[in-house]
């Protein structure tokens, strides 16, 4: 049987319905408004409001798309105007350019508003945080990390060699609770050392972190941000932290022999002995001594039976403020890697790797943008989760960004104008439409 292809006038479909959920979180928010307070030197009086700019381009994030130039496919679109509520959709170049003279002339006003928005949403509509248990105490994790965006073969302006041996940025983010919400962003040159300015970041995120929740926050963050500035912040600030350190030069044997003096030992098999442990170590500038716990592991044989010839020393050492079971400790820290998993939705599925400007402070702005429309995505994943009635049967603690832009993000609706009112007609075999429709009532104000 062939298909024929008909083009009709009257009947109006769109494939982007769940952005009406968008649209109805960020009309919640009572921070967003502040950006069209903002004057700019070069655009005193423009003729597209900050907010329809904005959200133009977050509601095309939201749809994992960030290049300036899509905008050009929903310029006549009534829908994506009205899911986001617009009064104007404004062209690429329009958003283009209000962005460079927003990075040249408000970028930390207009990063504080976007990062403030965010954040408002997560408390107004209670979407879920999740903490972890120390003892009888809960903890709100908050995660902080860089993670390189390779921009290699662009001549875009701070793009530099990074760590990881590829030509780009080096941003760094802070995530709170096991959701992984987003609580501040700072884009960073590809050279940049990875400690440099993280003690500011790190006080600016507690402070954002605290907008949130007020419960006990454990800080956690890799070898690569071993300082005592940063201890030094966690305690100002009054909360815990596990941070691993860096062992520049660390004699393994010396670690070995000091942990089978001091430490406990287990066998989890033939060959591969543990000992963990807690010591306490002298630093000036400190009332007391820090607390540091010691994992060191000695394999005389691999897993399949095979004998080393020359035994094996891992050696892993955290600085925290937690007290009690060590092996607790190691196993919080293991927990901080899946902050990886957060990176790699907003460098993939918001398609931020590549940022779409040639000017840094604007690429500083589209990342914080970016960390909104990541927030969006995840309170309406998060928030699903709690709603049930997802088509999918497996049992999940967090949706990945990917899978809300899939399934209620670009999901098909029929457009229909009736008395003054606007419906949204679902196909009969529309597995999503009943959790976007009820997200969409529990955010609508």
């Amino acid at each position: 049987m062939k298909i024929q292809f008909e083009f009709s006038d009257d009947l109006i479909l769109t494939a982007h319905g769940g952005l009406s959920v968008v649209g109805a979180l960020l009309e919640a928010s009572r921070v967003f408004s502040e950006l069209n307070r903002i004057r700019l030197r070069e655009n005193e009086h423009p003729t597209f409001s900050h907010t329809d700019v904005v959200k133009s381009y977050v509601g095309m994030l939201c749809q994992g798309k960030s290049d300036f130039d899509y905008l050009e496919t929903v310029r006549d679109d009534d829908t994506f105007r009205l899911c986001l509520n617009l009064n104007h959709v404004p062209s690429s170049p329009t958003v283009r350019q209000r962005l460079d003279e927003a990075a040249a002339s408000n970028l930390e006003k207009w990063n504080d508003i976007l990062i403030r928005t965010g954040l408002e949403l997560i408390q107004r509509v209670h979407a879920p945080l999740t903490g972890v248990k120390v003892g009888n105490k809960t903890y709100i994790p908050l995660d902080i990390d860089v993670s390189p965006f390779d921009n290699s073969g662009t001549k875009k302006e701070g793009v530099s060699r990074t760590y990881k041996g590829v030509d780009g940025y080096a941003p760094i983010f802070a995530y709170l609770g096991q959701e992984g919400y987003g609580v501040h962003v700072e884009l960073r040159e590809g050279s940049t050392h990875v400690q440099k300015d993280t003690a500011d970041f790190l006080a600016a995120s507690i402070l954002y972190a605290r907008i949130v929740t007020q419960k006990d926050l454990l800080v956690r963050m890799d070898a690569g941000h071993d300082s005592l500035e940063n201890l030094r912040v966690c305690q100002a600030h009054k909360v815990d932290y596990i941070i691993k350190v860096n062992l520049r030069r660390t004699n393994e044997e010396e670690w070995l022999e000091y942990a089978q003096t001091y430490g406990t030992c287990t066998e989890p098999r033939e060959g591969k002995k543990e000992y963990i442990g807690v010591r306490e170590v002298e630093k000036p500038g400190f009332s007391s001594p820090l607390r540091q716990v010691f994992h060191v592991i000695h394999r005389t044989m691999d897993r399949h039976g095979q004998i080393l010839l020359v035994p094996d020393i891992e050696v892993n050492v955290y600085w925290t403020s937690l007290e009690g079971d060590p092996w607790r400790v190691v196993e919080l820290y293991r927990e901080h890697a899946t902050s990886e998993q957060f990176h790699s939705e907003i460098k993939s599925d918001l398609d931020l790797e590549r940022l779409p400007s040639g000017k840094f402070r604007t690429n500083d702005l589209v990342l914080h943008l970016g960390l909104l429309a990541y927030n969006l995505l995840r309170i309406i994943g998060q928030k699903s989760l709690r709603l049930g009635g997802a088509p999918l049967r497996k049992h999940v603690h967090r949706r990945r960004i990917k899978s809300v832009i899939q399934n209620m993000i670009t999901i098909a609706v029929r457009v229909v104008r009736h008395a003054r009112r606007l419906k949204f007609v679902f196909g009969k075999h529309s597995p999503w439409a009943g959790v976007v429709s009820r997200l969409y009532a529990a955010f609508v104000t």
